[in-house]
This record gives structure tokens, C-alpha cells and sequence, in this order.
């Protein structure tokens, strides 16, 4: 049997009021008297009221809804950052819409015209790792619906972006493995069309410069952030002729893909090779040895993003300003870097 669901027009019988009278209550129209305002909300609670949100969207030009596109859930990294912009969102009463594209720009430019035909009224990106066309976002612009990128941003569009200052972190954790008497660092990049994976080649390639050591090509590998060719190129680097003594991987997962490899070819860490890797996840610390890393603050970026969000929608799309907010990171040192007595 088919459940009934409630109505306004049911509400407004059981009350003796206007389907008028009761729509305003429910949208917190100013001009609802108190007391008939609670009487309905207390009924429709009771029924267990169900708002049309696409409905309402049309008559008020608002859903109350973000929408949060992201390139994947493999990692705790992007989870981590919708928790808090979820809380911050909720706060502000708004319902969030979460969408991942699997690293894919196809499913992402499917997830952008969901968020379109949801009615979003504003949208949080972190683009995918093959994105280089953003005709898909630009299309929120046209439309006045104000977007904000965090993490993996679009440098074309002008537009608020929530980013961590990852020069400065690779910097930090390459300057950190030569003070630890590494010279023949390696690393593990990210594909060259994340801003963020050149900004942390950028500087390893600086830190590298500054203390005088040479710059190996053969060390520096692109890559496409698949945990396969993660380990068969950790496997490469490690019978070069020379190989290397320590490894800076573009995130997380990548440096943990190496440990795994490092210590299935018996090698000891960080005697033999150490590793440095950068988001800081949960898992970081619980591994043998723990993961030194760049610790990103992920809370921090999901408020950021969020807040961002919020004061474009607050404002005339003319008076909208492209702000890009750059967080600090941490360097994070354990024992894949140093060893126990030497802390």
C-alpha cells in the first residue's frame, strides 16, 4: 500500500488555514503571526512534513542547497574536509549535495550538470586529475551561482579558491631529508596539470637548489596518482644503478604504496631510504615506521571553502571578489625520516 504523504493542504485543514497562511510559516516569511507559525511547524513535524525543495526552489529562487564536488574518496583527505564544510554549511541552513568523479572529467562534468539541475545555490570543486577543459564550470558563472575551488583549483577562472601554500611544504620536507643527510632525493610527482603538483616540484626542485645538490632527472617521475604504477615506479627507482636514499612523494598514498615496496625488497627505513610524504592522513601515524609528512589543515579548508561560498551568495554577482585564501601546512617528522635516536 502506498504511504500518504503529508501536504500542505493538509496541514492547512487539520489548522483551518490558507494553503497561503501555511506555505509562509514553513518558509519563515516574516509576515506569519508567532504563534500560528509554531502551530504549523509543530503539526508538520508531527506528520513528518516533507518540504518539495525543487518546488519551493521555483518560487523563491533559493534550494538552501550547496552542492561539493570532489575527484575521489580513496583517501581520508577529501572525507575529511566535506565533514567540516558539511557542519559549517548546516550551521548556516543549508543542505549539501556531495558528488565524486572518480578521477574522472567525464563523471565530474555529470556531477556539475547535477548540481545544475538540483538548483544548487552555490558549488564547492575540487577538479579531477584529467581536468584541463572547465566549460562545465564556467556554465555556474553564467548562471550566477557562485563557485569556490579548494585544493585542485582552476587557474583560468576567476573565482574565490581555498588552497594550502604547497610550495612551502615541499620546500619544508625536502630541505628537512638533506638536513637528515640525504643527497640523492627522488621524487614521486603528481600529473602536471594539477597546479598543486607542479607548486610541489617547484619546491623540492628550490630546496634542492639552496643546499647545492644536483638535480637528476631520472629521480624526478610524473605520475598518474594509481596505486599500480605508484608501485612500479618506486620499484624502478630502487634498482637504478644508483638508486635513491630518500623519497618525496606528491601525497599520502603515494609514499605509502613505497613503504610497502621499500620493505618488501628488505631495505630499512629510514637507514636505507627515507620517505616524506604530504596531506598528513589519519593512517600516517599508525604505519611502522610512522609517515613524516606535510600535514594539511583539512578542517580549516572545508570551513574556509565554505564561508567563501557563503559571502559571494551574500553579495550582487557585480560585487563578487575572487578571493584565494593560502593556509599554512606543518611539517609532521616520524620515524620514516629519522631515526629514533636521532629525535
Amino acid at each position: 500500500m502506498k504511504r500518504h504523504q503529508t501536504t500542505i493542504i493538509d496541514i492547512a485543514r487539520e489548522l483551518g488555514l490558507s494553503k497561503s497562511t501555511v506555505s509562509r510559516a514553513l518558509t519563515g516569511h516574516p509576515h506569519v503571526n508567532p504563534e500560528t507559525r509554531q502551530a504549523v511547524l509543530e503539526l508538520a513535524e508531527k506528520r513528518d512534513y516533507q518540504r518539495n525543495m525543487l518546488a519551493l526552489s521555483l518560487v523563491t529562487s533559493q534550494s538552501h542547497t550547496l552542492g561539493i564536488i570532489v575527484p575521489e574518496f580513496i583517501s581520508p583527505f577529501f572525507p575529511r574536509i566535506i565533514i567540516r564544510a558539511q557542519e559549517v554549511a548546516a550551521k548556516a541552513g543549508y543542505n549539501v549535495i556531495v558528488s565524486q568523479s572518480n578521477e574522472s572529467y567525464e563523471t565530474e562534468v555529470a556531477n556539475a550538470k547535477v548540481m545544475l539541475a538540483n538548483r544548487v545555490d552555490g558549488v564547492l570543486v575540487s577538479v579531477t586529475k584529467e581536468t584541463r577543459n572547465f566549460d562545465h564550470f564556467k556554465v555556474f558563472q553564467r548562471k550566477g551561482i557562485p563557485i569556490v575551488f579548494f585544493n585542485r583549483v582552476c587557474e583560468e577562472m576567476d573565482v574565490p579558491k581555498v588552497v594550502v601554500d604547497d610550495y612551502e611544504g615541499a620546500f619544508k620536507a625536502v630541505e628537512h631529508l638533506i638536513r637528515s643527510g640525504k643527497g640523492r632525493i627522488a621524487h614521486l610527482a603528481g600529473p602536471n596539470s594539477l597546479l598543486i603538483s607542479r607548486k610541489r616540484l617547484q619546491g623540492y626542485l628550490d630546496a634542492l637548489r639552496k643546499h647545492k645538490l644536483p638535480i637528476i632527472e631520472e629521480l624526478i617521475i610524473p605520475y598518474d596518482l594509481t596505486q599500480e604504477k605508484a608501485k612500479i615506479y618506486v620499484k624502478h627507482l630502487l634498482e637504478l644503478p644508483e638508486p635513491p636514499d630518500a623519497l618525496f612523494a606528491i601525497n599520502d598514498p603515494t609514499a605509502f604504496e613505497a613503504i610497502s615496496v621499500i620493505k618488501a625488497k628488505g631495505l630499512r627505513i629510514p637507514e636505507d631510504i627515507a620517505v616524506v610524504g604530504f596531506s598528513n592522513d589519519y593512517a600516517s601515524a599508525l604505519i611502522e615506521p610512522g609517515l613524516t609528512t606535510v600535514a594539511q589543515p583539512m578542517q580549516e579548508i572545508g570551513e574556509s571553502a565554505v564561508q567563501l561560498l557563503l559571502e559571494q551568495m551574500e553579495r550582487d554577482v557585480s560585487d563578487w571578489k575572487a578571493i584565494t585564501r593560502v593556509l599554512k601546512t606543518e611539517l609532521i617528522i616520524r620515524g620514516s625520516s629519522q631515526r629514533k635516536t636521532d629525535e
